[in-house]
């Protein structure tokens, strides 16, 4: 008999329906005992958000200083066959709660030399937070075997509204008369991710736990857009730089963090609307000259699982 555990705190509830559609196949085989994990932060995160606690969680998410977990329910000491971490990517970086997870002494224990799935679902930008995850697991002497995406579909410009709209409001739209899609990763999409357990579930209990070749080849796991490779480095040193600033004004109920974070939000705004485009016009542009080194980043953001 083989065991997963899979590690997952979802805020909206969608990461949850990813999380059942992948689970679903794993329930139904019978040589595979599945453990669920919710991770239950000490003081709750809100939803929907206000708008200032929504911004001023990022310096801290940036730099690592979650808000701490209630203990597991797992027992640490359990050795599984497979560990799946799910995940949402706040600001570049995996949500706080799977943050506060990597750095328990629990994780340590769990992902100690075993295979890690990650399972990430998100508006659309994930290249920098797996890197952060990658480094957090090697740290950890796990090995990541299979990664697999799911994102909003819509046009990056109609999920700069929506997926804000969302988080503030609690409604996933449509909006503005329906001239801007609902936010979230499509339903279809979601019941789709069940073939990922269908491949784990036929491969996993024959395989050895030392095994780390992909078991998700070929099922189109992630899709990496290369037009945003260029703008999540530059929003990403953006966070860090901003949010170091931040927390050097204090806590996050500091009055002049708090007016000091204002500012940024509306240099964040002018950034998105400005500097990404322009990102993406210049790569567009330079793309003949660039396309080996393209074709690179690809196949490495792409990694284990591969695109198709």
């Amino acid at each position: 008999m083989k065991k997963i555990l899979i590690v997952s705190w979802s805020q909206t509830g969608q990461l949850a329906d990813v999380v059942n559609a992948v689970a679903g196949p794993l329930l139904a085989a019978p040589d595979i005992e599945v453990v669920f994990e919710t991770l239950r932060p000490v003081t709750p995160y809100p939803f929907p958000w206000s708008f200032l606690r929504f911004f001023n969680t990022f310096p801290e998410t940036v730099y690592e200083e979650p808000l701490p977990l209630q203990p597991l329910q797992v027992n640490p000491a359990t050795s599984f066959d497979l560990v799946i971490l799910a995940y949402q990517v706040w600001f570049l970086s995996p949500s706080q709660p799977m943050m506060a997870f990597l750095q328990s002494p629990a994780a340590a224990q769990l992902l100690n030399d075993k295979p890690v799935m990650t399972l990430i679902a998100c508006r659309n930008m994930w290249l920098m937070a797996q890197e952060v995850m990658k480094g957090k697991l090697a740290a950890l002497g796990a090995r990541l075997v299979d990664n697999a995406v799911l994102v909003d579909r819509a046009h990056p410009a109609a999920t700069f509204i929506s997926t804000p709209m969302w988080m503030l409001t609690g409604k996933r739209g449509p909006f503005l008369g329906g001239s801007v899609p609902a936010a979230g990763i499509p339903a279809d999409d979601i019941l789709a991710a069940s073939r990922f357990g269908e491949a784990i579930a036929r491969q996993l209990p024959a395989r050895d736990m030392r095994d780390s070749t992909p078991m998700l080849k070929n099922l189109q796991a992630v899709v990496v857009n290369e037009r945003l490779i260029a703008s999540e480095k530059i929003a990403r040193r953006s966070f860090v730089i901003w949010g170091k600033a931040l927390r050097a004004l204090g806590s996050p109920s500091s009055i002049l963090r708090q007016l000091f974070l204002c500012l940024y939000v509306v240099f964040l705004v002018v950034m998105i609307l400005t500097v990404v485009p322009v990102s993406a016009l210049v790569k567009r542009l330079l793309s003949p000259l660039t396309r080996t080194r393209i074709a690179q980043q690809r196949c490495y953001y792409a990694l284990p699982s591969g695109e198709d």
